[in-house]
């Protein structure tokens, strides 16, 4: 764990800057959530660097997924008093509705496309270049880097819904 701490921090921090940031979890909490996770697996099945990386990013939106689902749980109902929402609760329910439409989204490309979900999560998610996708997918550069073109033009027609 040492040796990839900082890598890992790295992808984290890519996660919780953009659009699908949480305003309760910070990069080494993540990091560390991503720990446990990883630490009650017998054994990563992974064959190099790039493709235990991709794992890794994987298994980070699983967990901000599962974060954003217990938000919007709460959010309507889930034992907790009620409060008045702030713009910044606001902004935070609107985050967690958007991660959970990509992760819906991805679900349903992954039934087709398997390979192009992960090719997303390993670009998108952890920013790893198209070559380090590549050999950890066991793949083309350029199957990868149609596989990133056509997910990035699925995803885009799913997420802006009925016209």
């Amino acid at each position: 764990m040492q040796a990839v701490y900082g890598e890992l921090c790295v992808i984290a921090h890519r996660h919780l800057d953009g659009e699908f940031g949480s305003r309760t979890l910070n990069t080494s909490d993540l990091v560390h959530e991503l720990y446990l996770k990883l630490s009650r697996t017998e054994r990563i099945p992974s064959r190099s660097r790039a493709q235990f990386f991709g794992i890794a990013a994987r298994q980070m939106r699983q967990i901000l997924v599962d974060r954003a689902r217990s938000r919007c749980a709460q959010k309507r109902g889930g034992g907790a008093r009620l409060e008045t929402l702030d713009e910044g609760r606001l902004h935070a329910a609107e985050q967690a509705r958007n991660l959970l439409d990509v992760d819906r989204a991805l679900e349903r490309l992954a039934a087709d496309q398997p390979r192009a979900v992960r090719v997303v999560e390993m670009r998108f998610f952890a920013g790893m270049t198209m070559a380090e996708i590549a050999e950890a997918v066991g793949t083309s550069l350029a199957t990868v880097e149609r596989d990133w073109t056509v997910a990035r033009a699925w995803l885009m027609r799913e997420l802006a819904g009925p016209r």
